[in-house]
């Protein structure tokens, strides 16, 4: 039996892990968007990789539970990669909400039940996630351990209290870590592990996209005044995950790693700083 890595969202990030992780095993690289699924897979075969292709919409419960049954039919899962998402020049404060916090918890609960003994996830969150002043005990419970259909319910999740997509994208990201922390105790009963990456500016062409965008110019000085001076490479991140999904992260579980040149130290503490 094959042992199977799933990477739902197989952009420049996704890809990036799965080259580190997915040597000897069978790749199944699944997108809301045919055609991405097939470019990637196209890559990733003409380097040498086993792969499959699937459709997926994380925000559908049903097409997340055939995306497991797919998966599962080919082998044993050891290995999620969750890289799908919503920016918040993409969607309306509900869109991310629905796509980023729901869809990742859905993902998170669905192959929590199959992910095999020895098996690991990462799960890519974002900087903003760091952004967002701290929220109250209560809130980061709900966030972490609210069954999946009634997260979106929650009272300070409601439209009217989350009206920018910026606040919606912090808030989803936010969440994604700590549903991780949650979820890493349920994955632990399995002997699985899963854990989030927390990316800064990460040169892909979503990140192209935004460096042009409306809010281009806080991007840019992001990167002016971080330490690194520089965006960051989808390899750069690629290379945490291989350590947190392979035997050498065998004692992390349940965290959340930030890469992003220190932009987040910049906001709180430097050039970035809310004045």
């Amino acid at each position: 039996m094959k042992n199977v890595v799933v990477v739902i969202g197989p952009g420049q990030i996704g890809q990036a892990i799965a080259r580190r992780v997915g040597v000897g095993k069978h790749v199944l690289l699944a997108d809301m968007r045919p055609e991405n699924a097939k470019a990637a897979a196209e890559v990733m075969s003409n380097a040498g990789f086993d792969v499959s292709i699937a459709t997926v919409d994380v925000s559908s419960r049903d097409a997340v539970i055939k995306l497991v049954a797919t998966a599962t039919a080919l082998g044993e899962v050891t290995g999620l990669i969750h890289a799908a998402g919503v920016s918040p020049s993409q969607a309306s404060p509900a869109a991310i909400l629905k796509v980023d916090l729901y869809g990742t918890a859905l993902v998170l609960e669905q192959f929590g039940d199959v992910i095999a003994r020895g098996g690991s996830g990462v799960v890519i969150a974002s900087q903003s996630g760091h952004r967002l002043p701290p929220l109250s005990v209560e809130q980061n419970k709900a966030l972490a351990t609210t069954p999946v259909e009634d997260l979106l319910a929650l009272d300070f999740l409601k439209p009217e209290k989350v009206t920018d997509s910026l606040h919606a994208y912090q808030l989803s990201k936010r969440g994604n870590s700590l549903r991780v922390m949650a979820e890493a105790v349920r994955w632990g009963k399995r002997g699985a592990r899963v854990n989030t990456i927390s990316p800064g500016i990460i040169i892909t062409p979503l990140a192209n996209d935004e460096l042009k965008g409306p809010r281009g110019a806080g991007y840019r000085k992001m990167i002016e005044v971080s330490a690194a001076g520089r965006a960051g490479t989808p390899d750069e991140v690629g290379n945490v995950a291989a350590l947190l999904m392979g035997p050498e992260g065998g004692f992390i579980t349940g965290s959340d790693f930030l890469v992003d040149g220190g932009v987040t130290s910049a906001y709180w503490f430097g050039d970035l700083a809310p004045r």
